[in-house]
């Protein structure tokens, strides 16, 4: 049977799709593995240099015994943040966000908000094209701005009213309330979900550090449910 033009076209684009994002993916692996190992040796080399040619090593105990206290507050971020962050931010847009930090308050945002102006689904590869723009505009906004902040930061702190400053605690908190409406809109079901869980794990007698992974784990685990729930119903 004769393939119409239309059709050979459609395929022929769909397979430059795929072919481009395959080359973008080893790029982003490429270059995301280079810079991120750039940082790292460069973080690590300050303190080695105090350490070992200045002499201020400060001895093993007390590095490994502030790296537990570390690792027992924020560790299991390393292991649930590039996993619940990566269907938005996609591989480009990870590498981006762990290499330029403020994840929560910036890329995050911004990747979700752009993906919502144009109407691109996260885990879709319009939408890592669009997180990957997004979170490089911001984080080139980001240093822009940043360079002002540091150079007269603590002049504007110091005129910023006392009653302002106090919100200040607020702020993350608040964008992380703006992300969960934006996506709460699309599925009211999650969102209520999400809320419900958080309230009853706030109010858990659990160690402060796990609530977060108890919150990611419960609310993921009863929107599956959810969502079988709803297919085995259709399919009776």
């Amino acid at each position: 049977m004769a393939i119409s033009e239309s059709s050979l076209k459609a395929k022929q684009l769909e397979a430059s799709v795929v072919l481009g994002m395959e080359q973008f993916h080893r790029k982003s692996h490429f270059w995301g593995r280079l810079t991120i190992s750039i940082v790292l040796v460069l973080t690590i080399s300050l303190p080695l240099y105090l350490s070992f040619v200045l002499g201020f090593h400060p001895g093993w105990q007390p590095i490994m015994a502030g790296f537990a206290a570390y690792a027992a507050m924020v560790g299991y971020a390393w292991v649930m943040e590039p996993i619940s962050y990566y269907p938005t931010l996609g591989v480009s847009g990870t590498y981006q966000a762990f290499l330029t930090g403020n994840i929560s308050n910036m890329c995050l945002p911004s990747a979700a908000a752009a993906q919502n102006a144009i109407g691109a689904v996260p885990g879709t590869k319009k939408g890592e094209v669009t997180a990957a723009l997004a979170i490089g505009a911001a984080s080139l906004m980001n240093m822009s701005i940043l360079m002002v902040i540091i150079l007269a930061g603590s002049h504007l702190i110091s005129i910023i009213p006392a009653s302002i400053q106090e919100v200040f605690p607020y702020i993350v908190p608040a964008i992380f309330g703006g992300i969960l409406a934006q996506f709460a809109v699309k599925k009211p079901v999650y969102g209520a979900v999400a809320l419900a869980v958080g309230l009853t794990v706030n109010l858990m007698p659990i160690v402060a550090f796990l609530k977060g992974v108890v919150c990611i784990l419960m609310t993921v685990a009863i929107c599956i449910w959810v969502e079988k729930r709803k297919h085995s119903g259709a399919a009776i």
